[in-house]
């Protein structure tokens, strides 16, 4: 190991303040413990206090404060710092040391299970089962039974297989960040003449830090740090945002279904849920048609019949709409479609993450804020004045934040042109298959604006639901 005493000025640990938040040991050790805490401590509070009535300090935490406030806001700009203070990476490293070490089989090494776990295990339970998760002992149950599985899991294998795997929010946070502005790197002098690979032998996940430029790609990064405490040479680098993508790496199946799915549902169902489906002419809009015949033959107490209709509406038409578009652009440049679909597939990335920006920071003043203020006032019994939201619903200036769903279609456009420059063929092909690879984006644009001129062309549904009841409103 060699240390550098200059460190570059876009090396975030060149900075006392960066360098004492994601290198000082001891702050990493207490922040990890303390996240532990606030996580179990949610769990139980959730089994003791089973109702809303009783315990706001369960949901507040895990759906407003941990997702998807932070993770959405982190990801965007950091990568995957949550990872690394997840408390589950947290413990699963101290588990593994004493575990069985066994390499995990095949039929389990497969990220795609994480992807089921989180499209089954929540987007369909929020769309089939509205407000399930709204009450603190289902939201305790879910990550209680996580947490089991992935203790068994670090127990079992080694790499920590779950992060890697299991884990439903892994792959989404693999894929997702991304975009964002910061890469992990070393100094390639100081790397040239280390003999030690201390950075690599400190890497619980058998990552080597030296390769990920020669790679452009982290892999299964978590940025835990912990190569960096071992290494002065390990760098944490502010880059252009969605740098990675602009370049060739090596792509992965299931981060394009995961970035098409999450759009799908994130960016799609839940305008056509939370926003169309409160216009006066919710009735016209096709998915609010499809549950209408649905319960002409189906009269069920059990399911939402309309979350069921706009989730997979919404999922099969923007999967189809891209698959389509990827089959034309693939004929048009002769060019093999699984290429065509996998490399430009990543373009689509800002949809969710950025647009979603619009949504999250909207919520952090109108509901989020107060829930996480107010849940650890009634779970620490701090004596505080109920809080109320920073601002109502409605309110003109939160619609400033709005321009971050212009920011994701714009970056996705330009996203889209350089992943093109990957394809090999001719440029006057490319220009001509553009329109078509880039159909989703399009597509979102399109409904951005169309939900703006139906809101004030047609106006509100003044019997529409209001959104925190996750229902669908559709006319008799």
């Amino acid at each position: 190991m060699k240390n550098i005493i200059q460190k570059s000025r876009k090396d975030l640990f060149s900075f006392a303040l960066f360098n004492f938040l994601f290198k000082n040991k001891m702050f990493l050790f207490l922040l990890r413990l303390t996240i532990s805490f606030l996580f179990f401590y949610a769990i139980f509070l959730g089994f003791l206090y089973p109702t809303k009535e009783q315990n706001l300090f369960t949901t507040a935490l895990f759906w407003s404060l941990f997702w998807s406030f932070f993770m959405v806001l982190s990801l965007s700009t950091l990568g995957r710092v949550f990872c690394g203070i997840c408390p589950h990476g947290f413990i699963g490293k101290f588990i593994t040391k004493i575990g069985l070490k066994r390499k995990i089989p095949k039929a389990l090494a497969n990220s795609f299970i994480g992807l089921g776990v989180i499209l089954i295990g929540y987007w369909m339970i929020v769309f089939l089962f509205p407000g399930t998760y709204s009450i603190p002992y289902n939201t305790a149950l879910f990550f209680a039974v996580l947490t089991l599985l992935s203790f068994v899991i670090y127990y079992l294998y080694d790499e920590m297989a779950y992060c890697k795997y299991i884990c439903p929010l892994g792959t989404v946070t693999k894929a997702f960040s991304k975009v964002s502005f910061t890469k992990l790197e070393t100094y390639i002098d100081g790397c040239g003449t280390c003999k030690t690979f201390d950075c690599s032998k400190a890497c619980s996940y058998n990552l080597k830090p030296f390769t990920f430029v020669k790679k452009n790609s982290m892999e299964d990064c978590t940025l835990c740090m912990d190569c960096a405490l071992s290494c002065e040479n390990v760098a944490f680098n502010l880059k252009k945002p969605s740098s990675t993508l602009f370049e060739k790496f090596k792509t992965q199946k299931v981060e394009v279904w995961t970035i098409l799915i999450l759009t799908s549902i994130l960016s799609f169902a839940m305008t056509f849920k939370h926003s169309l489906n409160r216009t006066a002419i919710a009735d016209e809009f096709i998915w609010n048609k499809i549950s209408v015949y649905l319960k002409s033959f189906i009269n069920s107490d059990f399911i939402s019949i309309d979350g069921f209709s706009v989730l997979f509406f919404s999922i099969f038409f923007v999967l189809g709409l891209n698959i389509i578009g990827m089959f034309i652009g693939s004929k048009i440049m002769k060019v093999e479609y699984e290429k065509t679909f996998y490399t430009l597939g990543y373009a689509l990335t800002p949809l969710f993450i950025i647009g979603g920006l619009s949504h999250i920071l909207q919520f952090f003043f109108t509901n989020y804020a107060s829930n996480i203020i107010n849940g650890l006032n009634q779970a620490f019994f701090l004596g505080f004045e109920t809080m109320k939201p920073l601002a109502n619903r409605g309110e003109s200036w939160l619609f400033i934040f709005k321009i971050f769903t212009h920011i994701a279609y714009i970056w996705a456009f330009v996203l889209m042109y350089y992943r093109l420059k990957l394809i090999e063929t001719k440029r006057f092909l490319k220009i001509i298959a553009y329109p078509f690879v880039s159909i989703v984006i399009i597509f979102y644009m399109f409904l951005n604006f169309y939900t703006g001129y139906v809101f004030k062309t047609y106006g509100v549904n003044k019997n529409a639901h209001n959104h925190s009841s996750h229902q669908i409103k559709t006319k008799e």
